[in-house]
């Protein structure tokens, strides 16, 4: 699903280069659940704009679902990143005026699928992710874990390859975290590709691979032996409903 080859990106800075990933080589499979981690300027954002086709790498190569992204000029890559890619943010990045389901329509107006079609597909996502009855609310009516749920729906609409996830639960209380990590899990059991970066060792756990790095290079690529369960998780924090219904 994905190859880096020899990834170098570097920033300058007036007279003074920065090299922000040197030398990075990894492959995730199709199906792979993955979190990148490292210290603050360890290079797993500039890691993570690239992965989601936002930026360019220096040189080396970044092949897409069997696609050369050094190949496509910016309208290319920019409709490669609509079909291909779903974002899931830390801050959500919901525009507030129009509702969840407005909301997780949007990629698919880009993508110029019709009225119908958009609005079937929208609420479907929307009942994935246990949002059914929040549907015509708008963010301000929402709490954290929901607004991340609509955004994790707005991921899923154009059906893309793989999900990348900045941080999805760097702004939520715990029992919102493991409710975002569970759908998640659940997402990758019926076959997603999920890349997820975050400083947390506890939601790293949650994955079955981590990719760390530091000072710009890929320093640990490991399995995850002892992998969380969310709903194990949650039960233990003392849910007797669903996590959905909070």
């Amino acid at each position: 699903m994905i190859q880096i080859q020899n990834l170098i990106k570097t920033y300058s800075t007036g007279k003074l280069e920065v090299k922000a990933l040197i030398d990075v080589d990894f492959i995730i499979e199709k199906n792979e659940f993955v979190s990148i981690m490292g210290p603050s300027g360890s290079g797993k954002s500039t890691l993570m704009n690239i992965l989601g086709c936002l930026d360019r790498p220096t040189s080396g190569k970044y092949i897409l679902d069997h696609v050369d992204t050094n190949l496509l000029d910016d309208i290319a890559l920019a409709k490669l990143r609509n079909k291909k890619i779903g974002f899931v943010f830390q801050s959500f990045n919901l525009l507030p005026k129009i509702s969840s389901l407005n909301n997780v329509e949007l990629p698919m107006i880009y993508a110029g699928v019709g009225v119908n079609e958009r609005r079937q597909k929208a609420e479907s996502a929307l009942e994935k992710v246990g949002l059914k009855d929040r549907m015509h609310h708008k963010p301000n009516e929402l709490s954290g874990g929901q607004k991340q749920r609509v955004a994790i729906a707005r991921a899923l609409v154009n059906n893309p390859s793989i999900i990348l996830a900045d941080e999805p639960t760097g702004n939520l209380d715990s029992r919102s975290g493991e409710e975002i990590m569970q759908i998640f899990q659940e997402l990758n059991n019926e076959g997603a590709t999920i890349v997820v970066v975050t400083h947390e060792p506890e939601i790293a756990q949650h994955t079955k691979r981590i990719i760390t790095f530091r000072d710009g290079k890929l320093k640990k690529d490991e399995k995850v032996i002892n992998q969380l369960n969310a709903n194990e998780i949650i039960f233990k924090l003392g849910s007797s409903q669903s996590a959905y219904n909070y």
